[in-house]
């Protein structure tokens, strides 16, 4: 067998296509393991086979190219299955278009998937297939429950595609409007993996085992997940239902070395891990991404684990990962850490003016102007703008408001950089509330909000106002067995941020509503109840919040 850095050179390959690096990895390795789900283990082999046959099938499927001039789109429907891999990378080998879709989608949301990309066959688990409106989409020809397979051990007859090619249609969540497709190539996919495997010391080797909680349909648990696994030749857990510990219990029973996690995975490992000391003794790195982790839970897990949390930015169009606290050594509380070496990434003011690129400040200071980050030395928000390999090439099906001619792209999320270099993401842009022409950032108002004891969880929306043109309105989750008060959190606020970023209405809500990955769907929240009324904050009692950016 060979060793390990025998793995690392095959896995290290520049085949841009991931399923080339799949078989590559399954040549010089075959036997061991490349996925754990349940009870059964898959090997580098056998899951390269089953790739292969259900490659041929859908290749027979299909035409060579669709009619608009782009590979024929496969929808993939699965949990985090066996199904769901050796589908998505059949897709790839089959020089195909892979669309993966949240098996949760209903009949309405799946159609608009399956109309708007024109995917031409739908691979995914029979309940999802019983929801899909298939009379009412002429261009999906063939529909499966699980992967098809075509005999035959060569993969010889696959079209070749140039690292540039469509390899991916990743539907956004939608929430500025119907879901999008962004549009990623197989140079991008790769791209994001040769970005972060200059980190030293290594995020993912092919020695570890990676766990895989995170919807695959998602581009965090697509590419950062699954994509590191066959990219290193690591060894993946699949986890298709996480249940209220976390998969901890898989965590354990197969050693996992590497979590990739969102917010409430690591509260859950947190406060199972308490109970059962040296349960994640063979961790080795835990990231968190897709939402914000707020200070409080990532201290409670380094306290549990005696493992700190790092923490990763990105999106979708990125492939995913734009900025981690593992490029700077050591996580910072709040921070998503720096840019990936090959990533270029500027902070632009609302009036145009670069203010931060690449770690260092270029806009000139004002002594006379009010800085907005907690660190007088460190720069004002200003909207993430990004180039690099990782980009995607714009929204299905045309390309458009993808990167500039440059190759800039406007991210639409604020941050501020520290006198470090380090980087605190502030909020959308779009989700920027304007109090009498006074910037208030939801983000601010919801850590002070979170910092209260009998907090569990809040969002913070603008509201339109006759007299200040938008006001902040809060919703928030009581803490269990919290009793507390509208009044009392606006006080809280009245002594944490400056008056015009108080809210002006405190609504209670059992939860709040949350995408697949943890993030809050802010579009959701409507008014149910007359809002309290705010007292005059008071101006003479101010205490600051370590935590607030």
């Amino acid at each position: 067998m060979p060793d390990s850095a025998t793995v690392q050179d095959a896995a290290h390959s520049s085949a841009p296509n991931l399923a080339d690096r799949l078989r590559r990895v399954a040549a010089v390795d075959g036997d061991r393991p490349a996925l754990h789900w349940r009870d059964r283990t898959l090997t580098w082999s056998a899951l390269d086979a089953s790739v292969t046959a259900t490659a041929r099938a859908l290749a027979a499927a299909v035409p060579p190219s669709a009619p608009d001039g782009h590979p024929p789109r496969v929808a993939i429907a699965f949990g985090n299955t066996p199904d769901f891999v050796v589908t998505y990378l059949a897709v790839l080998r089959a020089g195909l278009v892979a669309v993966p879709v949240n098996p949760g989608f209903t009949a309405r949301e799946l159609r608009h998937v399956l109309a708007d990309s024109g995917a031409a066959v739908l691979v995914g688990a029979a309940e999802v297939v019983d929801r899909v409106p298939t009379g009412d989409l002429p261009a999906l020809t063939a529909v499966h429950t699980t992967p098809p397979v075509t005999d035959g051990d060569e993969a010889a007859g696959f079209p070749a595609r140039d690292g540039d090619d469509l390899a991916v249609l990743l539907y956004t969540s939608g929430t500025e409007g119907r879901p999008k497709g962004a549009m990623l190539s197989h140079r991008a996919l790769a791209a994001n993996h040769a970005q972060v495997d200059r980190i030293d010391p290594p995020v993912v080797g092919p020695d570890d085992t990676v766990l895989l909680a995170l919807p695959l349909f998602h581009a965090y648990g697509l590419n950062s997940g699954l994509g590191a696994v066959v990219h290193h030749g690591a060894t993946g857990v699949l986890v298709d239902e996480p249940g209220p510990t976390g998969a901890l219990d898989e965590i354990a029973r197969h050693r996992v070395s590497v979590l990739v996690g969102v917010p409430s995975m690591f509260l859950a490992w947190a406060d199972a891990a308490g109970d059962r000391p040296g349960v994640l003794d063979s961790v080795r790195v835990a990231v968190c991404g897709a939402a914000p982790l707020p200070p409080a839970a990532g201290a409670r897990f380094t306290e549990v684990t005696g493992h700190p949390v790092h923490v990763g930015y990105g999106l979708t169009e990125t492939a995913p990962v734009l900025t981690s606290t593992l490029v700077g050594g050591e996580p910072k509380p709040g921070s998503i850490g720096r840019p990936l070496p090959g990533v270029e990434l500027r902070l632009v003011g609302s009036d145009g003016v670069e203010l931060w690129r690449d770690g260092v400040p270029t806009a000139e200071e004002d002594a006379d102007e009010l800085h907005l980050s907690d660190d007088p030395e460190g720069t004002d928000p200003g909207q993430i703008v990004v180039r690099g390999a990782n980009l995607f090439g714009g929204y299905w099906p045309d390309g458009r408001d993808g990167p500039d001619p440059d190759g800039w792209w406007p991210t639409g999320d604020v941050a501020y950089a520290d006198a470090d270099g380090d980087l605190f993401l502030v909020d959308r842009l779009g989700e920027l509330i304007l109090v009498n022409g006074f910037n208030v950032y939801p983000h601010e108002v919801e850590l002070v909000l979170q910092a209260h004891p009998g907090v569990a969880e809040s969002a913070v929306l603008g509201m339109p106002h006759p007299r200040t043109g938008e006001t902040v309105r809060a919703y928030v989750v009581r803490a269990a067995g919290s009793t507390v008060t509208a009044e009392e959190l606006l006080g809280h606020c009245a002594r944490n941020l400056a008056r015009f970023k108080c809210p002006t209405a405190v609504e209670f809500v059992d939860e709040l509503p949350h995408s697949a990955i943890g993030k809050v769907r802010k579009t959701e929240l409507r008014p149910a109840a007359p809002p309290v009324p705010a007292p005059a904050p008071p101006t003479e009692i101010r205490t600051e919040v370590s935590d607030v950016q």
